[in-house]
C-alpha cells in the first residue's frame, strides 16, 4: 500500500487507468468516495461551495438507496458522480462475474461513465469488461482520511504538493469524518490561495 501518493511507475504499469488528468493548466480534481452520508455529505458541499469548488463523489449505490435526497444535492450543486459498486466490494477478493453483477446492480442508481474500484482494487479481467463503459478512475494523491492513527502534521504536508491535474482522494464516511472535518478546511484554503481551479471530471477528460 502506497500512502498519500501513488509512483509513477504505478501509473505507467496500469495506465489504461486513470490517475491523474494531464493538463498544463492549475487544475485540481477532488473526489469523494464511500458517500452520500446524511450528515457528512451536505457539510462536504457546503465547504466546497465556499470556494466555489467542483468535486467528483464516487458513491455506494445502497447509500444512494438509502439517501437519495442527499445524492440530489450532490447533483443539483453541480457535482460529478461516480459508481463505487453497490455493495462496495473489494475486486481481489471477488469472482469477477458477482463483481460485474454488483456494478450493474449499481448502475440502477448511479448514472455515470466514471467508476472507481473501492480501495482501488481490482482484477484485471473485470477491469477489461468495465473499459468498455467507463473511465476507471484511480488516483495521485490519497488523503488516508480513514486513518485511526493519522498523523495530521503529516497528511497536511503530503496533501498540499499536487500539481497540475492531481486526483485528490477523500471520504464522505462516518469513518473519515473525525480526520476529513480537521484536514478539508485547510487544504481547500490551501488549494485557493494557491490559485488552483477545482473541478468535477467527465469520461471525456479522463
Amino acid at each position: 500500500m502506497f500512502k498519500y501518493r501513488i509512483p509513477s511507475f504505478i501509473q505507467k504499469l496500469f495506465s489504461s487507468y486513470t490517475w491523474k488528468v494531464n493538463t498544463k493548466d492549475k487544475l485540481l480534481f477532488l473526489t469523494f468516495d464511500d458517500g452520500p452520508h446524511p450528515e457528512i455529505t451536505p457539510w462536504v458541499l457546503s465547504q466546497l461551495s465556499e470556494y466555489e469548488a467542483k468535486a467528483t463523489f464516487f458513491c455506494v449505490a445502497d447509500n444512494v438507496r438509502k439517501y437519495p435526497e442527499i445524492y440530489q444535492q450532490i447533483i443539483h450543486a453541480g457535482h460529478a458522480v461516480g459508481n463505487h459498486t453497490y455493495h462496495h466490494k473489494n475486486g481481489w477478493n471477488t469472482d469477477v462475474a458477482e463483481y460485474l453483477e454488483d456494478v450493474g446492480l449499481a448502475e440502477n442508481y448511479i448514472h455515470s461513465k466514471l467508476f472507481r474500484p473501492p480501495y482501488g482494487r481490482i482484477k484485471r479481467k473485470q477491469a477489461r469488461f468495465l473499459l468498455d463503459r467507463y473511465a476507471i478512475v484511480m488516483w495521485s494523491h490519497l488523503s488516508c482520511d480513514y486513518s485511526i492513527d493519522l498523523n495530521m502534521k503529516k497528511t497536511l504536508k503530503a496533501m498540499k504538493k499536487i500539481g497540475n491535474g492531481s486526483i485528490v482522494v477523500f471520504h464522505d464516511s462516518e469513518k473519515a469524518w473525525h480526520n476529513l472535518e480537521k484536514i478539508l478546511p485547510e487544504l481547500l484554503d490551501h488549494y485557493h490561495q494557491q490559485g488552483f481551479k477545482m473541478m468535477a471530471l467527465s469520461k471525456e477528460i479522463c
